[in-house]
């Protein structure tokens, strides 16, 4: 999978020059929480919806409404926008996206083309909606059967041999490799909410399993 399968395309972008209440007002209005700004046609910058909370006059403060709203105009993203943005091409695989959101300390990486214009954006919401919880059968339906010690290569080719067998439909697999453990285990996910047949064959098999809760 690569990044330009999970980014968001058709990315809202702002000039430097934008006020906090009118960069608060476009955030609104598209439903985002970051905005790339952008400069005849140059990624000068990032501005999130925290940096301007941050940034805006607490409650309490002996302004006036007007005094209020005069310094949300007056103050340009340009003041608090981040300048050390990180950029990806769309093209690279989300594993090393996210190796490079995570070496950097970035919650959003923008997504540039061959010529340097913002083709997207994707943030570590991305990563957990798109691609982490799939994984893990969040929010899918089926059944997941967790059996210890089924990671190893043998015994997964012995696992889903028996899923075959019984014509089960498995929707997605994935290892469990912990530090601390010698044996790798494995979760499958099975596009049933019956998975009686498939734990009986593995336990008559001398697997332990057991059904994973979500």
């Amino acid at each position: 999978m690569y990044i330009k399968d999970i980014m968001t395309t058709n990315v809202v972008t702002i000039p430097s020059t934008t006020s906090l209440a009118d960069a608060k007002r476009i955030m609104d209005a598209h439903r985002v929480r970051r905005i790339p700004v952008v400069d005849r046609g140059e990624l000068v910058g990032i501005v999130s919806e925290h940096m301007i909370n941050m940034a805006t006059p607490r409650k309490g403060t002996t302004l006036s409404v007007w005094e209020f709203s005069y310094q949300l105009q007056a103050i340009k993203v340009s003041e608090i926008m981040e300048t050390n943005v990180v950029a990806v091409s769309p093209d690279i695989t989300v594993e090393e996206a996210l190796s490079i959101a995570q070496e950097k300390k970035v919650g959003s990486l923008i997504v540039m083309d061959e010529c340097k214009h913002v083709v997207g954006i994707t943030t570590t919401n991305d990563f957990f909606y798109r691609i982490v919880n799939p994984v893990l059968g969040l929010g899918e339906p089926g059944t997941r059967v967790e059996i210890t010690g089924g990671g190893e290569s043998k015994a997964l080719e012995d696992i889903i041999s028996a899923i075959n067998k019984l014509n089960l439909t498995m929707t997605n697999l994935h290892i469990i490799s912990l530090p601390e453990s010698k044996q790798k285990d494995v979760v499958i996910h099975l596009a049933t909410d019956n998975a009686a047949p498939l734990l009986d064959a593995l336990k008559s098999r001398q697997y332990q399993v057991s059904i994973r809760h979500r």
